[in-house]
């Protein structure tokens, strides 16, 4: 790497310093990874079908699931998910503070409360209580949608300081109760807002944060909106665990959470595949090795970068700097082995040569 480059770098923000919070067998925040949670979007009173997407959800990766909880046969249901999920379980209360407690009561792991809609501060404060007599955490949610009237009024809108007021007050208020087991979330539909706001709030405390572009809507739209919010915090050193918010299945917003924290370099589980993008040089049928490779690979979890290029302009180049990498030239291509040139392949070949180095490499790995 150049002086350059490294300089370059040095420039990004580091990972902001959070405390550290507890959730289930999970840590949150300072130096544990970037965690990746969803939420179900079955009827959590239908035990069957909310466990069989719990399961889904987990073996995607998902590290922590929410479910929601709007009433007393909800929180009924919770025990039997608890016993039965890998990870930590979430409650997502509004409104009914009495459903917060009684969701800690049944095992849940965090609560999710907005207090902008729970009651007031009594009600808060009686969740703080059995979060802590149960051992679990508390995540308090401030919603661009739900914020309290004297904000409104004051500041005229959601803005991002009335966003981040509310937030550093509410967490001020629990943390004065004694309380440090707690995560905070701000949302909002722009990603514009939603970036100032964690500036803003970044500054005045030290908690996890939670991340989010709520409503992001249906894909492909919903992913770049999510990708660009959370990207842009990312970047900035903000987030301790993340949900990607689409009008789609839970398990593709996970897929979507590991692949952006992959593109950022901030949590790689998995092989990059780099290839070039279409065009008139290309000597090999390019998509097609690509697709069959990313197929091939699919189980491997080992964080490697293979670079698949179609033309001799930059394929060579870019190819000896990845783990493994294909140089495509006229019906054949070159294969590399970090920088090295391993031999010439035909292209009816490409692919299994491919998947054998890097099944190789993955097999290396500690």
């Amino acid at each position: 790497m150049s002086d350059a480059i490294h300089d370059g770098l040095e420039r990004l923000p580091a990972r902001r310093p959070t405390r550290q919070v507890t959730i289930g067998a999970v840590t949150v925040g300072g130096d544990a990874p970037i965690r990746v949670q969803s939420m179900c979007s079955t009827d959590t009173r239908d035990r069957k079908a909310t466990l069989a997407q719990i399961r889904r959800m987990e073996e995607a990766g998902c590290e922590m699931v929410r479910v929601a909880v709007p009433d007393r046969e909800a929180v009924a249901v919770l025990p039997e998910l608890k016993r039965q999920m890998q990870g930590p379980l979430i409650a997502d209360i509004h409104f009914n503070h009495r459903l917060a407690v009684a969701a800690l009561e049944a095992g849940a792991d965090k609560v999710r409360i907005n207090p902008g809609n729970i009651g007031g501060p009594d009600r808060v404060r009686e969740v703080v209580r059995a979060a802590r007599d149960h051992g679990a955490a508390l995540r308090i949610g401030v919603n661009s949608g739900s914020l309290e009237q004297d904000l409104l009024e004051r500041h005229g809108h959601p803005s991002a300081a009335a966003l981040a007021e509310s937030a550093a007050r509410h967490i001020a208020f629990v943390r004065e109760l004694g309380f440090d087991n707690v995560v905070c979330s701000i949302k909002s539909t722009r990603v514009r807002t939603s970036l100032a706001a964690h500036l803003l709030l970044a500054d005045q405390v030290d908690v996890p944060l939670h991340i989010g572009i709520t409503e992001a809507g249906l894909p492909p739209y919903g992913t770049i909106k999510s990708a660009a919010g959370l990207g842009a915090l990312l970047l900035h050193g903000i987030g301790d665990t993340i949900r990607v918010s689409l009008t789609a299945d839970p398990v593709e917003e996970v897929a979507v959470a590991y692949a952006l924290l992959k593109a950022l370099e901030l949590r790689v589980t998995s092989p990059e595949v780099l290839a070039c993008p279409t065009c008139g040089r290309i000597a090999i049928d390019l998509e097609k090795v690509v697709r069959e490779v990313e197929h091939r690979i699919q189980d491997i979890r080992a964080p490697l970068r293979i670079a698949i290029l179609g033309c001799a302009v930059n394929g060579p180049g870019e190819a000896r700097e990845a783990d493994v990498g294909i140089a495509g030239g006229k019906g054949s291509g070159l294969l590399f082995r970090r920088g090295e040139l391993l031999r010439r392949v035909p292209e009816a070949e490409l692919v299994d040569a491919l998947e054998q180095e890097v099944r190789k490499l993955a097999a290396e790995r500690p």
